[in-house]
């Protein structure tokens, strides 16, 4: 085994305990909240500072990791999850709606310093030239981190009705500090550290490929989380009498498909050796924007609800996840050679906001207007994104032009 596959696996297995805590984490406090009686614009709330200091994090963590190397702000996200999974081991009369928001607040650094750090990484471990084999590992670690999550999403929901909520989040926060003990041996000091010291000026991508695919991720993770944060795992409970462990495996099943899709996506969009553009993720993003409309139209039209939505929801699933499987390619792909998580950094910054938007908005539309509204939004943010992400161009010719 090379030191590369070496290095890559001991990143992915990192990302995957994290993820699967994650995961837990974000359907124990939906399930929670909303069963002490929050109403779905207090439950988004809670994710609101999240969502808010993954942008913060993206940004300045991409300048850090170049300084410090990735591993270390890999490993700094695992402590932080630790940390906030602690914060939540206080008596139930403490968490408040400000105590949860602060200690999400943390979570939300911790997960977005550790997925900027993890897929920046593959971009220092795998050769420059080598298009299709980053394709590959970048949509296996992606795939593979989302299953996990889906995992995360079942084990959330299942420890909340073997456990109590405290009991969930001590299990969580004791297994991913064995796993962070563990990682402390295996990574190389120097990972993705820049041969430079990265100026603060650089915290803003300066290429037009990269800003524009970050306007697309923008709307394509606002179309996703507008409906599926809080609007669905809500509509299921109070709509359609699902308990908790119902909604756990339902979007638990969901982003493990998901997953798996974003692991097939390199065999299902390559032809003929050549790897995605703009036009191809266009062309996939306007296929993800009938799926929306056409579950708010059945809806509107009295069809029956479970069949609608959960067929609606693995079609999206689907199609989202080679969506997204081409982004992350092409973002690994564009970002300089040197300093590639402030490029990566920058991108996540545009996906955390896209989903402090769309968060915000799945509260507030559906206890305002319904989950159909969500949806119709949810469409309306994916045409956008289409329609953005279609002039990107071919990674090899940004790659020409940044060389």
């Amino acid at each position: 085994m090379t030191p590369a596959i070496q290095q890559y696996l001991t990143v992915t297995g990192c990302y995957w305990a994290f993820t699967l805590t994650d995961g837990a984490l974000r359907m124990l406090v939906v399930l929670y909240f909303h069963g002490l009686g929050y109403s779905p614009l207090q439950v988004a709330t809670l994710f609101l500072l999240y969502e808010f200091f993954g942008i913060v994090t993206n940004l300045l963590g991409g300048w850090l990791a170049a300084r410090i190397g990735l591993n270390r702000t890999l490993q700094a996200g695992m402590l932080l999850q630790v940390l906030a999974l602690a914060m939540l081991l206080v008596d139930a009369s403490m968490l408040s709606v400000t105590y949860v928001m602060v200690a999400q607040a943390l979570s939300g650094i911790a997960k977005d310093l550790n997925k900027m750090s993890a897929k920046s990484s593959i971009k220092a471990l795998v050769s420059a030239e080598a298009h299709g084999r980053l394709y590959r590992w970048v949509a296996l670690l992606t795939g593979s981190k989302n299953a996990l999550k889906g995992i995360g999403f079942f084990l959330g929901a299942l420890l909340l009705a073997l456990l109590d909520f405290r009991g969930a989040i001590a299990v969580l926060a004791g297994g991913l500090l064995l796993v962070f003990l563990a990682g402390l041996l295996l990574f190389k000091n120097e990972l993705g550290r820049s041969r430079y010291k990265a100026k603060f000026t650089e915290l803003f991508s300066t290429s037009a490929a990269v800003n524009r695919l970050s306007v697309a991720r923008f709307f394509l993770f606002g179309a996703r989380d507008v409906w599926f944060v809080v609007a669905l795992p809500v509509f299921l409970q109070s709509e359609l009498q699902w308990s908790h462990t119902d909604v756990g495996s339902l979007l638990a099943v969901w982003v493990i498909g998901y997953g798996v899709v974003q692991s097939l996506t390199p065999a299902l969009t390559r032809r003929q050796g050549r790897v995605p553009c703009g036009k191809t993720t266009a062309g996939w993003g306007a296929v993800l924007s009938l799926i929306p409309m056409v579950i708010a139209v059945m809806l509107y039209c009295d069809v029956d609800a479970i069949h609608c939505v959960v067929i609606g929801l693995l079609l999206f699933g689907a199609v989202f996840a080679v969506n997204s499987a081409m982004h992350s390619y092409l973002i690994v792909s564009f970002a300089r050679e040197e300093g590639v998580s402030l490029d990566v950094g920058f991108y996540y910054m545009a996906n955390a906001a896209g989903r402090l938007v769309g968060t915000v908005l799945s509260g507030a539309l559906y206890q305002w207007a319904g989950f159909e509204a969500c949806l119709w939004v949810s469409t309306v943010f994916i045409v956008m994104a289409s329609a953005v992400s279609a002039k990107l161009p071919m990674p090899k010719i940004v790659a020409r032009l940044m060389g």
